[in-house]
């Protein structure tokens, strides 16, 4: 830790040492539902830019139509402010908690806001309400029940704020793993994902043109989470801070877009907005992989709210900082 950041910490550790005052629920309350508004109604503006840079590459008419299409639909969603799509995936919150946010002993109300927020979006935006029981199809029509929705947590040093993300994902498709050798090396990883990608295309799998997050490293659940924060967290353009992974990301999309496949499964060379990959220590004797799709309805918002109460709002999470990738203490 520097010295400036010594001193910030000092500083930040002394003013709230014997804070009381938990934070305003209701702002909490009313910034989740903008953020579920947000993020079903306006796709994020690198998404949008995406696309556009996809129609100036594809050389078929028809999946250059789609593409065309998909820029209109995401025009009219804003304009009328409805959903952009008639299936608004499974809505998930990623939190991320400054060291020195006054929660308090807020956890438990925190989720409680967090889920009534979801229901209550799900019935005002409207979204469609998927969330059912596996086995009796129970329906409590409000995309809320048991671990539903998902709330994954990170916390941030030497900050007060508290970051709010939600992810509206498509809940059927689009994912994979596999348990890879260290003797697969990249080319297993290459491998995995045509293959992956490739069956997801031809059985209608996955609504390209999407983002493919791959995650490498972990055990199986490190693996898969991480791979869908790859896909859903980060913004198209974004390049990681290893060169050899941020190399690696260049050639999945390349790869991606030079199989035949373009928008909706239509012939074409735009299947790919981007790839991103998310690595995590393994165990020695293996290279767990797992892929993650984002399709072209790419909802997420973030907001942030500060200790005085003021929120702002932006469409990039920041989910991986420095201190989310660490790798030591």
């Amino acid at each position: 830790m520097t010295s400036q950041n010594k001193t910030m910490h000092a500083q930040l550790t002394k003013k709230y040492a014997d804070a009381t005052i938990g934070p305003d629920w209701s702002i909490i309350e009313s910034t989740a539902m903008t953020l579920m508004r947000n993020a079903a109604i306006s796709i994020p503006v690198d998404f949008k830019d995406g696309i556009r840079d996809a129609t100036k590459t594809e050389r078929n008419p028809l999946s250059l139509f789609v593409l065309e299409q998909i820029s209109e639909n995401y025009t009219t969603a804003e304009t009328d402010g409805r959903p952009m799509c008639g299936d608004t995936g499974l809505p998930r919150w990623y939190v991320k908690i400054g060291e020195h946010c006054p929660m308090g002993a807020g956890f438990v109300r925190l989720e409680r806001t967090l889920r009534r927020a979801t229901a209550e979006a799900t019935r005002k935006i409207p979204l469609r309400p998927n969330r059912v029981h596996p086995l009796t199809r129970k329906d409590h029509d409000n995309n809320v029940g048991i671990f539903a929705p998902e709330i994954d947590y990170s916390f941030e040093p030497d900050v007060d704020w508290m970051e709010i993300t939600t992810v509206h994902k498509g809940g059927l498709f689009g994912s994979d793993y596999r348990m890879l050798f260290p003797a697969d090396g990249i080319d297993g990883i290459k491998r995995f994902f045509l293959d992956t990608f490739v069956e997801f295309g031809r059985r209608g799998m996955a609504c390209q043109p999407a983002v493919v997050g791959l995650g490498i490293g972990g055990c199986k659940d490190t693996t898969m989470r991480i791979a869908k924060e790859a896909a859903c967290l980060r913004t198209v353009g974004d390049r990681h801070p290893d060169p050899q992974v941020a190399e690696l990301e260049e050639e999945i999309k390349s790869l991606g877009n030079r199989i035949g496949m373009g928008p909706m499964g239509f012939v074409g060379n735009s299947a790919v907005i981007d790839a991103h990959i998310e690595v995590a220590y393994a165990h020695t004797g293996g290279m767990p992989v797992a892929m993650h799709t984002f399709c072209f309805a790419s909802r997420r918002a973030t907001a942030r709210i500060n200790a005085n109460g003021s929120v702002e709002f932006r469409s990039d999470p920041k989910w991986f900082t420095e201190h989310h990738r660490r790798e030591g203490f």
